[in-house]
């Protein structure tokens, strides 16, 4: 699958996140001080709503049991959570957020 329109820029405040579904995947998309990045949207404890996480200095939270990320590369940044999330490249083109799934 190659990348496809998710959002606009304004769609995903700085420093915040918001859920897409891309084909059958749900992502979070962050926006961090300007930057995108899309993560899975679960997570890898026990399933929890990662796009309803807060995002800190390059983390994102889950908001069940506090389970953070790195949303770059997806790697565990603290417990309870063992194994990483997956990332998914993002291309943003003028105010255009594009996300490659496949």
């Amino acid at each position: 699958m190659a990348a496809v329109r998710v959002a606009s820029t304004a769609d995903v405040p700085v420093n915040q996140c918001r859920v897409f579904n891309v084909g059958n995947v749900s992502i979070a998309l962050a926006n961090v001080n300007g930057d995108f990045y899309a993560v899975d949207n679960l997570c890898t404890h026990d399933n929890g709503p990662l796009g309803e996480g807060r995002i800190d200095r390059g983390t994102i939270e889950c908001p069940r049991h506090g389970a953070r990320f790195d949303v770059k590369t997806g790697a565990v940044k603290a417990m309870p959570a063992v194994k990483a999330i997956k990332t998914y490249p993002v291309i943003v083109e003028g105010d255009e957020v594009q996300v490659d799934v496949g």
